[in-house]
């Protein structure tokens, strides 16, 4: 045991790495950004996703494996990296704090592998990814009052015993309506706007339906909350 630890925990020296040192870190490096993006691709959600950025991960952890590699032990080198990586400008927006995280992941874990502290990189990707798939599992944080939008054209006002709060009733917790606004156009037709908590969102279809059915309704669209965010 003390051996095996020992070869993932090297003591440090001012010498330059070795070849195999080298392709060893490097290689890690790559493993494990594998892992880190294999783990955000499991727990994606949302219609941001992109491949490129998926692989920016591995390529990440790699290269600053590399750039360990080549600092070693050598501030002047380190000094000399600084200057030329300021040069470097980033265009690319970054609009998700969650992806912002995983980048930052990839840097720590690049930067272990390179150092040859390999023990550090593996244990941390291990425990990292499996609290990212615990709170990816259990929706920690997700708080929604209200996770649909309704809105609708009727002609006519909708009264308290109509079919239609009895349908909303059915399929959600809760509801509230935000806006009755007549048309405009010289008819008898009301622009209505609700705010829903759905309990199950695959009822969704079924919903539309119900309200399909009534009379004098028409121009019926629900948007979901979370998908209406992320646009």
């Amino acid at each position: 045991m003390d051996k095996a630890w020992q070869i993932l925990e090297p003591t440090s020296s001012g010498v330059l790495f070795d070849p195999v040192d080298i392709i060893l870190s490097l290689l890690l490096a790559f493993v494990l950004g594998q892992v880190l993006a294999w783990v955000y691709y499991a727990t994606h959600s949302g219609l941001s996703y992109s491949k490129s950025y998926v692989q920016s991960l591995i390529i990440i952890t790699v290269v600053v494996a590399m750039v360990m590699a080549v600092i070693g032990n050598n501030i002047i080198t380190a000094v000399g990296l600084m200057g030329a990586l300021a040069i470097i400008r980033f265009r690319n927006i970054i609009k998700d704090t969650r992806d912002i995280a995983f980048i930052f992941c990839s840097l720590v874990v690049g930067m272990a592998t390179g150092s040859q502290r390999y023990a550090i990189a593996i244990i941390g990707t291990v425990i990292l990814s499996l609290i990212v798939l615990y709170l990816h599992l259990t929706a920690f944080g997700a708080h929604q009052p209200h996770n649909g939008f309704l809105r609708f054209s009727f002609r006519g006002r909708i009264g308290p015993k109509h079919p239609i709060p009895g349908i909303l009733g059915r399929f959600c917790g809760s509801y509230i309506l935000i806006s009755a606004q007549d048309s405009g156009f010289g008819t008898a037709e009301v622009e209505y706007a609700y705010q829903l908590m759905i309990r199950n969102a695959a009822k969704n279809e079924q919903l539309l339906s119900e309200l399909k059915k009534v009379e004098g309704i028409d121009n019926i669209s629900l948007t979901m909350q979370e998908r209406l965010l992320e646009v």
